[in-house]
Order: C-alpha cells, then structure tokens, then sequence
C-alpha cells in the first residue's frame, strides 16, 4: 500500500513539474526572454500542491490551512495558465498559417490575462451558493407529502478551505427555505486532518420536521468512517447505514460510497415495498440499473461536481454522460445528481455552479 501511494504521488509530482516548465517555457517565449526569479518561482509552485497536501493529511493548524488553500487557488490558476499557453501555440500557428500582424507578446498577454480573469470569477461563483428548485412526480406519493419539499446537499467539502463559517452559512439558508426533509449525499468533508466534530456542529442549529439524512462519499472515507458518521450522528443528522427508514410513508434508503458494489445485496435487505415510493441516497450515480431493478422511485447522488471548472466540464460530461448533472430518468427510476454544493481542490467554479437542490414533490 505505501509503494503505491508513494508511486502515485512521484507521477502526481513529475506531471505538476511538465505543466510547470510547459507554462513557464510558452510564458518566456511568447512574452519574449526568461526570467530566473520567475523559474524559481514555478519550481517553488510545482512541489507547492503535493506538499501542502502530505502536510494538510495529517495536520490542520492554521499556518497549515493557509499553506493547502495557497497550493490549491494556484493549481486552479495554473489550470487555465495551462489551457492559455497550449491555446498560444495554436493561435500562433494560425497567425503564421494566414500571415495576420500579431505579436507573440500580444498573444501571451491577452490569453494569460484571461486566465486570470476566469480564476477571480471562478472564486466568486464558487462562494455564491445557489438554491436550484425542482419538481418531482413520484408514484404512489402519499397525499402528506404532495407539496412538501427536500432539500438536497452534496459535497460540501469540509476542511482547510470549506470549514465551519460556510456550513453556517448553509444551515442558515437551510432554515430560510424550510424544508420539510434534508438529505445530504456525501463528501461532507474533504478527508484531510480536521476537527471533524466542531466542523460538523452547525447541523445542530438545523430543525426540520422530518430530520436530515447522511451517506458517505469517497472522501467521507479517506482515513476510515467511523469518526466522520460519529460526528455527524452527534450533531443530530441520521445516519443511514446501508439500511432504510419510514418517513411518514416514504421509504429512504441509504448506501454509503464503500459499500455500494454490494448495492444488489443492499437493496434486496431493505424490502422495499414497491407499491410506495422510495428514495435512494448514495454518493455516486452509478448502479442505476440495480436500484432501478430493485423498484427505488428516486436516486439522489453527487461526486461528478459537473466537472467544476471547464475544460473538465467538458471531460465529465463525457465520463458520466447524461447523468452528470440534471434530472434524468432510467426507466421507471429518476435519478437528480447534484454538481455539488462546495468545491474540492481550487475553490473555483467555471461551467457550474454551487447549489443546494429544493425538490418539490408532487
């Protein structure tokens, strides 16, 4: 296990070292002569993320926490920076091609500087959470529930860079838009070092009348369950265990991101009662055709984040194909996968948007 976090950490490495130099190469050579301070600048930048990432795995003091945001706000920086210096080259072989007056050191600072731009505005969009309001029909629907709502969250990413201030601020407009059930569909936390309980505490300023459900997500899990889902339960939000629960006549159904590959065995222990409806919450849209099978009504999930900033919008939409954000439906089954409602790594949005999902049923 250690050989191979150590091999997937030295490939983490050499690849951040090739965009550094390729940005840094393209940089000097548009913008027209090197610069030694600036290449020691991107080598100290290069080793900036995988540093800041072994450190922010086992500590979370201040100076920690500032160290892994400064690391991640400039991997997203260098995302665009990257994207700017290959559309460099390929301006500049159109230019060559149809012989147009432009100077490489014009090219470079129009495209670099418009890296810059979609960095500031991704941070912005990223802190402006949005409340998307949606409808579903579901069958059967019990008549106590027609017009109530679900509030759906996902991916809050609690840690060094999301922490208690933004979970105060989503409760706080949890409680403006009273929902009459909230769902949370993993990576409330982020899987560094962090106090997970204090982080966890702004859910017991929460009351809905039929309570708030939680499922781990893959970063839930990073360092092991058991003190993230305790931290949770004590702040009063109900854990659902691979197991299902009655709300007043609708059937919730729970599957953490570890267990899901049993997900036939899961749901056949539930015993779902197929002339009601049933809601699966479970991290990853994935597996739908099994929860289909088994009669669910309802899937809710996260992970994707919509791809978060473009191009990897672009690259996400490919992976996950129509249920990479949005209301679809498989058969007999919906399935809602929200692009989350924090961030992972840079806190930028570009191409998505935070939000917290308000599902009216009907």
């Amino acid at each position: 296990m250690r050989r191979r976090i150590t091999v997937f950490i030295v490939v983490i490495q050499a690849f951040l070292f090739l965009v550094h130099w390729f940005v840094y190469a393209t940089w000097a050579r548009f913008w027209g002569s090197g610069n030694l301070k600036l290449q020691v600048m991107m080598a100290l930048l290069s080793i900036s993320f995988v540093s800041a990432s072994m450190l922010a795995f086992r500590y979370s003091q201040a100076v920690v926490r500032l160290l892994y945001t400064i690391s991640v706000v400039w991997l997203g920086l260098l995302s665009f920076f990257l994207l700017a210096a290959g559309l460099c080259w390929a301006v500049y072989g159109t230019v060559l091609l149809l012989r147009l007056p432009v100077q490489p050191r014009t090219m470079a600072a129009v495209l670099f500087g418009l890296a810059i731009v979609a960095s500031l505005y991704g941070m912005v969009n990223a802190a402006c959470t949005r409340v998307k309001r949606i409808t579903v029909k579901l069958p059967n629907l019990p008549e106590s529930w027609r017009g109530r709502t679900a509030a759906l969250l996902s991916d809050t990413h609690l840690g060094h860079v999301r922490n208690y201030s933004f979970l105060r601020r989503i409760i706080s407009t949890l409680t403006r838009l009273q929902p009459d059930v909230v769902f949370i569909s993993g990576d409330l936390y982020d899987g560094l070092a962090a106090d997970v309980n204090r982080l966890a505490e702004p859910w017991a300023e929460l009351s809905v009348p039929f309570g708030a459900y939680f499922v781990a997500g893959n970063h839930d899990g990073f360092s092991g369950h058991e003190k993230h889902l305790e931290a949770v339960e004590q702040s009063g939000v109900r854990v659902l265990n691979n197991e299902k629960v009655d709300v007043d006549g609708l059937q919730i159904v729970g599957m953490h991101y570890h267990d899901s590959r049993r997900a036939r065995s899961i749901l056949q222990d539930a015993a779902l009662d197929r002339d009601r409806p049933s809601i699966l919450l479970t991290h990853v849209p994935s597996g739908m055709a099994i929860a289909e099978e088994a009669g669910i009504s309802l899937q809710l999930s996260g992970h994707t984040h919509g791809g978060q900033l473009f191009p990897y919008t672009w690259i996400c939409s490919r992976v996950w194909g129509e249920f990479n954000y949005g209301l679809q439906r498989l058969d007999n089954m919906q399935v809602y996968t929200s692009c989350g409602t924090g961030t992972w790594g840079p806190p930028m949005r570009v191409g998505t948007n935070p939000e917290i999902v308000l599902i009216q049923f009907e």
